[in-house]
């Protein structure tokens, strides 16, 4: 396994931006990055990424199954073998962004739904609203007491955090609740312009190793859907 970072190459960051600039966008980043990992048409995708901004320009993570190879005369590759020593009660820092989504089964039909969208829907559906915008500041409950609308970072706290904290002991770790942050909570793409909607979601903080060896295949394979847009890529580093 190889973790690798893509930069600009010093001197060179105006030819980086305009080879960039074709490229540019979250349906489009994974089919640029193909081209330092070649392999036949057809073939899995065997790399997760994390793409970073500095200074206006983009620096891609990268772990992969083979090592990258020189595609793009502006970039620079900086690939390295990954292959991490892990025990039980090892304590990492961690940052993940990742597409929080629950599965529902509807009418025979398996789909994917935004933990954020069905906290919204739940709620809304336990006051008998139809819309976000139904439940005013000054809403009373039926007992009297007032009934303030969350905040969306609330939400995206309390929602995505407990999908990371659910799926974290299948995946060899836990999380450490006092210090995560879940942030930058963001929607990609239009359905007015056809195109796959999703969702992402930035988390930071601390966590402990629980299974080195399920642990280590969630650095291979990541965590969550979405991996084709930048998401599921577990980076981290010891405490």
């Amino acid at each position: 396994m190889y973790f690798s970072l893509i930069t600009p190459v010093p001197g060179r960051e105006r030819e980086a931006a305009h080879a960039w600039a074709r490229s540019a966008g979250p349906y489009v980043e994974h089919q640029w990055l193909w081209r330092f990992f070649p392999a036949e048409a057809g073939s899995p995708r065997d790399f997760l990424f994390r793409r970073r901004d500095a200074d206006g320009l983009p620096r891609f993570y990268v772990v992969s199954q083979r090592p990258p190879v020189p595609a793009a005369d502006a970039w620079l590759i900086h690939p390295r073998d990954y292959a991490p020593v892990l025990e039980i009660g090892d304590r990492l820092q961690f940052e993940l962004r990742a597409n929080p989504v629950v599965t529902h089964s509807r009418t025979g039909k398996r789909t994917r739904h935004d933990v954020v969208i069905e906290a919204k829907k739940t709620l809304l559906v336990e006051r008998g609203l139809n819309k976000w915008e139904d439940w005013k500041p000054d809403r009373i409950q039926p007992d009297g007491s007032p009934d303030p609308r969350p905040e969306l970072y609330e939400l995206v706290q309390e929602h995505a955090g407990a999908w990371l904290s659910d799926r974290a002991p299948l995946r060899g770790f836990a999380v450490d609740q006092k210090c995560l942050a879940v942030e930058a909570y963001q929607q990609h793409g239009s359905k007015k312009e056809g195109q796959l909607r999703i969702s992402t979601v930035d988390f930071s903080g601390e966590l402990t190793v629980t299974d080195p060896n399920l642990f280590g295949k969630t650095l291979r394979e990541g965590i969550g859907h979405a991996k084709a847009f930048g998401c599921g890529l577990l980076l981290v580093r010891r405490v």
